[in-house]
């Protein structure tokens, strides 16, 4: 196979760093490009060093357009702002254009689908396999259980994390709801303060905990009278979001344009 040629935006970033470092190891990638924000201090700084590994001799650049035109692939971690703006240049530039920003509207979903009518866009609240696995098991126990099990989502990041709740816990969210064969929000319950009253009867409740250094650690609870059933991930390190993100991209590059995710990836369907 010939190397997909690879560039990563938010570069100097956590999640930019470890994906140089990764597609720079990976013997079927080749780095060609990486990106900033325009006014970053990483700027023409080589990428390779900026990610803690040998010189690549691939300056970070600000110039978006001329850096996917000699690309087969975008892998963005970066936030919503940034990733919608990638998409439409990657579907200019007809490539792959993985996704791993969450914050995400409702709204912006049709400018992920207008894209994706001239690219292959995965897009995923989580690139970790294991937590794509996790979802498949809340959608059939979602589905098996009823809403005789009351559902609650548990979900803790770092001090940092700028969401609330996490794209992982909305995709495990929307897992259950898809479950169930409702709609998550007319029946998503955010947070509780106060007064509230008896917990409606089929409510997906989240719940979002925030402090210290934690990569990710999520907990769908599926409580029932007189059982509790809890199903759980707890990320120890953001290779697992890289190696999922590399994945999708080898996986996407022959596939016709449309907007994927990673359960299309695994064949989770």
């Amino acid at each position: 196979m010939t190397q997909l040629r690879t560039v990563v935006a938010g570069a100097s970033g956590r999640m930019g760093r470890a994906l140089i470092a990764a597609v720079a190891a990976h013997d079927d990638l080749r780095l060609v490009g990486a990106l900033e924000r325009e006014g970053s201090e990483a700027i023409g700084q080589d990428a390779g060093l900026v990610a803690g590994i040998k010189e690549t001799g691939i300056a970070i650049s600000d110039d978006p357009l001329s850096v996917l035109a000699q690309s087969d692939v975008l892998i963005d971690f970066t936030g919503r702002s940034a990733s919608l703006a990638l998409s439409e240049l990657a579907a200019q530039a007809r490539i792959v254009h993985v996704v791993g920003s969450t914050g995400f509207q409702p709204e912006d979903e049709q400018t992920f689908r207008a894209a994706s009518r001239h690219c292959r866009i995965v897009k995923s609240g989580n690139m970790s396999l294991g937590v794509n696995l996790v979802a498949g098991l809340v959608r059939r126990a979602a589905a098996a259980l009823g809403p005789e099990f009351d559902i609650e989502i548990v979900e803790m990041h770092h001090r940092h994390k700028v969401d609330a709740p996490s794209g992982t816990a909305l995709l495990l969210g929307e897992a259950a709801a898809e479950g169930r064969d409702v709609d998550l929000d007319t029946v998503a319950v955010r947070g509780r303060d106060g007064e509230t009253g008896e917990r409606p009867e089929g409510a997906i409740g989240f719940a979002s905990l925030r402090g210290g250094s934690v990569v990710g650690d999520h907990i769908v609870v599926l409580a029932g009278e007189g059982e509790r059933i809890e199903i759980g991930h707890r990320a120890e390190t953001r290779l697992i979001f890289t190696r999922g993100a590399l994945r999708a991209a080898l996986w996407a590059f022959d596939k016709k344009p449309g907007l994927y995710d990673m359960a299309d990836v695994l064949g989770l369907h």
